[in-house]
C-alpha cells in the first residue's frame, strides 16, 4: 500500500467517533431501575442481550403467569447484541458447511429449524412492532480471488447434490457485479431467504419492550455476583439485594458464566467495525447496490457489509483479536490500527467511493466456543439452564437457545433437547499460555490459507482432524 493511499484512506476517519452506531440512537430507551431489595420469581434471567430477553418473552408466552425477572448488569443490548452487524441469519450452526461437517445426520434437521427461528424472529417483530428495520434482504458471499470464486462453484454443486440449495443462486463475476458493483468480485453465493438484516440495537430496545409487556420485572445495572443453592430452588446476589428463584437461565454469554465449570468453553474475540456517512443517491448508484441484501467476503479472514436504513454502509470484520487471558475490557473496544485497516479495504472494494467519510467505529467481544456454534447445558440439578459461544451469528440463533433453555429446565425432551448438537459440548479451551498460543497460530495460519490460494497448512489440517477447523 502505497503512503499516499494510506495518508487519504486514513483521512476518512478524521471525524470518527468511537461509538458504537446502533447505540448512538436518541430513542435510546431509558434504563430501568437497579434492584435495591430482595426479590423472589418463578424464573430468573440473568443477562438483558438477545439470549436472555428472549428467554423471557418465551417463558412468558409459554405461561403467562409464570413469575419472571430478568437482571442485567449494564443496560439491555449495550454489548455485542448492540454492536454487531445485524446479520439475522437462519442457520443455528454458523452456516450450513460448520453444520455439515459436525452433525451431517441432522443437518436436515437443523435447517428446518433454523428456517422456523427466522420465521418466528419475522411473526414477533410483527406481533410485538418491533421497531428495528427487519428485511428479509438475503446475503451473498462474494469472492474476491480465484480459488474462493472456484470454491464457491464447487459449494453450490455439493449443495445441490445434497438436496440444500433451494434458495441458492450461484452468481459469476458478471452477475454478482450487476447485484454490487465491486472490482474486486469475482463470483457470488446469493443466499436469497436464509438471512434478514436489521437495527441490533433497537431489535434488543423492542424485545425489553415486549418483556415488561408481559410483565417481566427488568432491572438493569444489576450484575449478578453469584449463584448458590438456596432451599429447594436459588439465590443470586446482586449489589444491593438478592434474587430466590425456584429455575435460573443464564444468557451471559462472554462474560464470566455463573456456573464455572462453563466457562473453558468460551473465549472473547474482538471484532470491529466502521460505519459510513450517509450516501447520497448518486453514490449508490455508482456502486448499483439496489437489493440491500447483506455481503460477506469468502476469505478466512473476511470482511461483512451491509446497508442501514438510512443508506450508510457498515463494515467490518478481517481482524479477529483475542486477548491475552482472555479478558474481557473496555479499552479493548477501540482499536485504531483496525480502522485504520479497515479503511483501507473499504476503498480498496469500493474506489467508486473514495472521499466518503466515516462518522463511526467501534468493536465488541464475541464469545467464541470451539465449534463456532452455540452449546447447552443445565446444572444445579437441572434448575439452571444455559446457552453460550454462539461466536457471533447469535443475533437469530440466540431465540432458538432460549427454546431449548426453557426445554430444559422443563426437563421435557423435544425435537430440539434430542439433537446431538444440545446433548454435545465442544472441546473446551486450554488454560494459558496454551490458549493463546493456539488462537495466534491458527490466526497465522488462516491469513497465510488467504494468500497461498486457500491451502491449508498441517495445523490446519490437524486442527480440521480434530474437529477444530473453521474455514471463515
Amino acid at each position: 500500500m502505497a503512503p499516499s493511499a494510506m495518508t487519504r484512506w486514513t483521512t476518512s476517519l478524521s471525524d470518527v467517533r468511537p461509538v458504537p452506531y446502533w447505540l448512538d440512537d436518541p430513542g435510546r430507551p431509558r434504563p430501568e431501575p437497579a434492584l435495591t431489595a430482595a426479590e423472589t420469581c418463578d424464573l430468573l434471567v440473568v443477562g438483558g442481550g438477545y439470549s436472555g430477553l428472549w428467554t423471557a418473552l418465551l417463558a412468558k408466552e409459554r405461561d403467562p403467569g409464570r413469575d419472571v425477572v430478568l437482571v442485567e448488569g449494564r443496560e439491555a443490548g449495550w454489548a455485542a447484541s448492540g454492536r454487531n452487524g445485524g446479520f439475522c441469519a437462519a442457520s443455528l450452526t454458523h452456516g450450513l458447511a460448520n453444520g455439515l461437517a459436525r452433525w451431517p445426520d441432522e443437518i436436515a434437521v437443523l435447517e428446518e429449524l433454523g428456517a422456523r427461528n427466522l420465521d418466528a424472529i419475522e411473526e414477533a417483530v410483527a406481533r410485538y412492532s418491533l421497531d428495528c428495520a427487519f428485511e428479509r434482504t438475503g446475503e451473498i458471499d462474494v469472492a474476491t480471488a480465484p480459488h474462493q470464486a472456484d470454491g464457491l462453484r464447487e459449494w453450490h454443486a455439493r449443495l445441490r447434490g445434497l438436496g440444500l440449495a433451494d434458495g441458492v443462486e450461484f452468481l459469476d463475476a458478471e452477475q454478482v457485479r450487476a447485484q454490487v458493483d465491486s472490482p474486486t468480485f469475482l463470483a457470488g453465493l446469493y443466499d436469497r431467504r436464509g438471512v434478514a438484516l436489521l437495527n441490533p440495537a433497537r431489535l434488543a430496545w423492542g424485545l425489553k419492550r415486549a418483556c415488561l409487556s408481559l410483565g417481566v420485572r427488568l432491572y438493569e445495572h444489576t450484575p449478578a455476583l453469584g449463584l448458590r443453592a438456596h432451599g429447594a430452588g436459588l439465590a443470586v446476589r446482586t449489589p444491593y439485594g438478592a434474587v430466590r428463584a425456584r429455575q435460573v437461565a443464564l444468557g451471559t454469554n462472554v462474560f464470566p458464566n455463573l456456573v464455572r465449570r462453563v466457562r473453558p468453553y468460551t473465549v472473547p474475540v474482538y471484532d470491529y467495525a466502521l460505519m459510513t456517512e450517509p450516501l447520497t443517491p448518486g453514490q449508490l448508484a455508482s456502486i448499483g447496490w439496489r437489493g440491500r441484501q447483506g455481503l460477506a467476503d469468502a476469505g478466512n479472514r473476511f470482511h461483512y457489509f451491509r446497508l442501514s436504513a438510512d443508506h450508510r454502509i457498515l463494515w467490518g470484520g478481517y481482524d479477529a483479536v483475542y486477548p491475552y487471558r482472555g479478558r474481557v475490557r473496555a479499552e479493548y473496544d477501540d482499536r485504531p490500527e483496525t480502522y485504520a485497516k479497515l479503511a483501507g479495504h473499504f476503498f480498496t472494494c469500493f474506489p467508486q467511493l473514495e472521499g466518503v467519510r466515516f462518522t463511526h467505529a467501534w468493536g465488541g467481544a464475541i464469545d467464541t466456543c470451539s465449534r463456532f456454534s452455540a452449546f447447552f447445558g443445565t446444572a444445579h440439578r437441572g434448575r439452571v439452564a444455559y446457552a453460550a459461544g454462539f461466536t457471533g451469528l447469535g443475533v437469530g440463533a440466540t431465540r432458538f437457545g432460549a427454546d431449548v433453555m426453557l426445554d430444559l429446565l422443563a426437563g421435557a425432551r423435544t425435537e430440539r433437547t434430542a439433537l446431538e448438537m444440545v446433548r454435545t459440548k465442544p472441546v473446551p479451551f486450554p488454560p494459558e499460555p496454551f490458549a493463546w498460543t493456539g488462537i495466534a497460530l491458527t490466526q497465522w495460519s488462516l491469513a497465510r490459507a488467504d494468500t497461498h490460494g486457500g491451502r491449508r497448512n498441517l495445523w490446519l489440517r490437524a486442527m480440521d482432524r480434530l474437529g477444530l477447523g473453521f474455514d471463515s
